[in-house]
């Protein structure tokens, strides 16, 4: 059965390790037939939240830039990717503000397969800080089920990455899906 994935491309370096375990990961989604669609966090027009609430009970938020859109993706997918660099022990300023900004429509993301990518120089116990924090992420979503997490450690320079076994494990993922 087809299902519609989305990717969420938090590094703002196109071409970098997270955004090429991207790739694999949406490859291999694409030859299991699978509809994919991935959207570059860093390219689009995302405001921070200002804790306002002027979303309780509209459901929608109050500033208008590429939120709505991306929240109207979210919902309608089956399966979403975060993928993001590691950060001083935590995901990029990009997909933290993403994440917050869910506010006015995170429990209809619901039902959700989510897969976690994560790229660092250091080595994969440095990574679950970042992990961990994706995942308090969807234990606010109701059915979220995280199905695995991807651990692109010992990477630095950009596409040292294709150098490593995690490359099949992202495309496989995506395969999976």
């Amino acid at each position: 059965m087809s299902k519609k994935v989305l990717i969420l491309a938090g590094s703002p370096r196109q071409g970098g390790n997270s955004d090429l375990l991207c790739d694999a990961f949406a490859k291999g989604a694409k030859e299991a037939g699978h509809e994919v669609e991935k959207i570059y966090v860093q390219k689009q027009k995302i405001s921070p939240c200002l804790a306002c609430y002027g979303c309780r009970g509209t459901g929608v938020c109050v500033q208008k830039d590429d939120m709505a859109d991306i929240l109207d993706k979210m919902v309608g997918a089956d399966v979403i990717v975060l993928a993001t660099p590691v950060y001083f022990y935590s995901m990029d300023g990009q997909m933290k503000t993403l994440i917050d900004r869910t506010l006015p429509r995170y429990t209809q993301i619901r039902d959700k397969e989510f897969y976690f990518i994560a790229t660092a120089a250091a080595g994969a116990g440095a990574m679950r800080r970042t992990m961990d924090a994706l995942e308090g992420f969807t234990d606010c979503l109701p059915g979220a089920v995280v199905r695995d997490k991807i651990y692109g450690s010992g990477v630095y320079e950009k596409g040292e990455v294709t150098r490593n076994k995690v490359m099949d494990q992202a495309y496989r993922d995506g395969k999976e899906a």
